[in-house]
């Protein structure tokens, strides 16, 4: 099952990616990214996929 990362100290605290899925992504207080699920199903992809491609600093990426 594919999993969700996020690379902490590349975070910038955009919030793209919550924006585009809530249900997967928050940020800190510290101002950045939070996993709330790690993995997702397979219906759930195409917008976990716009929500990783949607961070511009690269922080987050879907390892198989």
């Amino acid at each position: 099952m594919p999993i969700i990362k996020a690379d902490l100290d590349l975070c910038q605290g955009y919030a793209n990616c919550v924006m585009e899925d809530a249900r997967f992504f928050d940020i800190s207080d510290d101002g950045v990214v939070v996993v709330l699920q790690e993995e997702f199903a397979k219906e759930d992809r195409t917008r976990v996929e716009a929500a990783v491609r949607s961070c511009p600093v690269s922080a987050l990426r879907i390892e198989e």
